[in-house]
């Protein structure tokens, strides 16, 4: 059965494929990841990634198991396809990913979908789709862990996504333990990392920076 839809499982929302830990079990880190506390976890493989298509799924599985022994969402990044495979809890797809409204209708009822937004007009058109969960803005600061990054969004510029948007939003890309505190200033439910938990020396202490910091519920 899947998880639904809360926003406070955006809070501590870990995004990570093989291509963000070399040398590293993504399946280790995810253990080590629920264990500390993370909300949701989204399954994003691409990029430098190399495993074949069996194989990403395979990996899936696995890590979809371990999510759902924890009771933590299991998002699939992008592909429909794989989601459904999956038998994902959500799908979260960009805005140069397949259509949004395709989305919502090839998945229905089976998950819960989120979708990119940095700008106030793609705010406004996310607004009119029905069937959208959350919204994921970013980069909130300058990031490397994204080759295709949108240009940076900043903090001011992300509050007034968040006072435009009809969704709760979750800030990604570039953020700092020590930015989380401002960063919950701006009105977001929560904080999407890749790199801020992957590199941590303190899964502890990083995710219940994130549980703790204050994020929005309204």
């Amino acid at each position: 059965m899947s998880i639904s839809f809360d926003q406070k499982q955006l809070a501590a929302y870990f995004v990570c494929g093989t291509q963000d830990i070399p040398g590293q079990r993504l399946t280790t880190v995810l253990k080590r990841a629920l264990a500390a506390g993370i909300t949701a976890f989204q399954y994003r493989d691409k990029g430098a990634s190399r495993l074949t298509s069996s194989e990403r799924l395979a990996l899936g599985e696995a890590l979809h198991t371990l999510c759902a022994a924890a009771g933590v969402p299991f998002i699939v990044d992008d592909d429909v396809d794989l989601a459904l495979s999956l038998g994902a809890d959500g799908i979260h797809v960009g805005q140069s990913d397949t259509g949004i409204q395709q989305v919502v209708t090839a998945v229905s009822q089976q998950m819960f979908v989120g979708l990119s937004c940095s700008t106030l007009a793609e705010v406004r058109v996310a607004n009119q789709v029905a069937g959208l969960a959350y919204l994921g803005s970013g980069p909130i600061f300058p990031t490397s862990s994204k080759a295709d990054a949108d240009p940076v969004v900043g903090l001011t510029n992300l509050q007034e996504l968040v006072t435009a948007s009809s969704r709760p939003i979750v800030a990604i890309g570039g953020i700092t333990e020590d930015q989380l505190p401002t960063l919950a200033q701006t009105g977001v439910a929560g904080a999407a990392v890749i790199s801020m938990l992957a590199q941590s020396n303190d899964y502890q202490r990083t995710v219940t920076a994130m549980r703790t910091v204050g994020w929005s519920m309204q």
